[in-house]
């Protein structure tokens, strides 16, 4: 394979797991996986989550690929390797940036702040129906996303924690 190929290949795989992110966490984690996700959503003190399990299952599929991708297919190999820089940034943006599990540092401004107001707006619904923000990396304004969950709440889509709406 080309270099080029193989940049396109990695480069795809990387953008594609954003997308891939977004769907398993609205439609698995706050669906049929809630069972996994819901300890995500509530206080505790313990190091691990049950939603660390989700980690454990993507990571084994990308494991697979990475042996599938080495004996048959150059090119499920690099999308593997996509995966696995995507599973990179997502740890030190989600777990590390925005949960604090590694490191403490808010940001005061920018992208990174960003990041930070879009996933606490998330965490802002209580229960698995409705909310925001289910991507990790593309967080889209925050104002807009307060407006959203109000809708929500009037709806009777979502129920939201008040003080992550004032």
């Amino acid at each position: 394979m080309s270099w080029w190929e193989i940049v396109s290949i990695v480069l795809a795989a990387l953008i594609g797991m954003e997308f891939f992110a977004w769907y398993a966490h609205k439609y698995i984690m706050h669906g049929w996986g809630w069972e996994w996700h819901r300890d995500h959503h509530e206080p505790h003190d313990n190091t691990l989550e049950k939603n660390d399990l989700f980690a454990v299952v993507f990571g084994t599929i990308n494991a697979a690929m990475y042996i599938y991708g080495a004996l048959y297919s150059d090119a499920l190999w690099w999308f593997a390797l996509g995966i696995t820089l995507y599973g990179l940034i997502y740890t030190l943006v989600h777990d590390g940036l925005v949960h604090q599990r590694y490191f403490r540092w808010v940001p005061k401004k920018g992208y990174a702040k960003r990041l930070v107001q879009a996933h606490k707006l998330h965490h802002a619904t209580i229960g698995k129906k409705g909310g925001v923000s289910f991507g990790f990396v593309f967080a889209r304004d925050p104002v807009r996303l307060k407006a959203e969950l109000k809708e929500q709440r009037k709806a009777g889509i979502a129920k939201v924690r008040e003080a992550d709406l004032s």
